[in-house]
């Protein structure tokens, strides 16, 4: 495997990490407020530790979902660096893409 799609496999699993972790958030702040009613000292002490943990997960998620933002505007300048300083190379690219792509097409029929 390239280098690139290792890079493009590592940014979806962490896509996908980022999307579960959410989901854990949000069920996690579900819970504390269906439990909000719950009295008793374990109860109490149960929700502070989830209160901090929810708290500490939304801004670790912050912070990657920044870090895979910027990669995404660095992706996005890198590709339009290219397609400016090779714009012929970057037509054929995506001419032979439309090849491929409508030859596969049309093999489907």
């Amino acid at each position: 495997m390239s280098t690139y799609q290792n890079q493009v496999q590592a940014d979806v699993s962490k896509e996908k990490l980022m999307q579960d972790l959410q989901m854990v958030v949000s069920d996690a702040e579900e819970l504390l407020k269906l439990t909000a009613s719950q009295a008793g000292d374990k109860v109490s002490a149960a929700r502070e530790r989830i209160e901090g943990s929810v708290a500490a997960a939304k801004e670790k998620l912050a912070v990657a979902e920044d870090a895979v933002l910027e990669k995404t505007r660095q992706a996005a300048r890198a590709t339009d660096d290219y397609v400016h300083e090779n714009p012929w190379r970057a037509v054929g690219i995506g001419a032979g893409i439309g090849l491929v792509v409508g030859m596969l097409i049309s093999r489907g029929r």
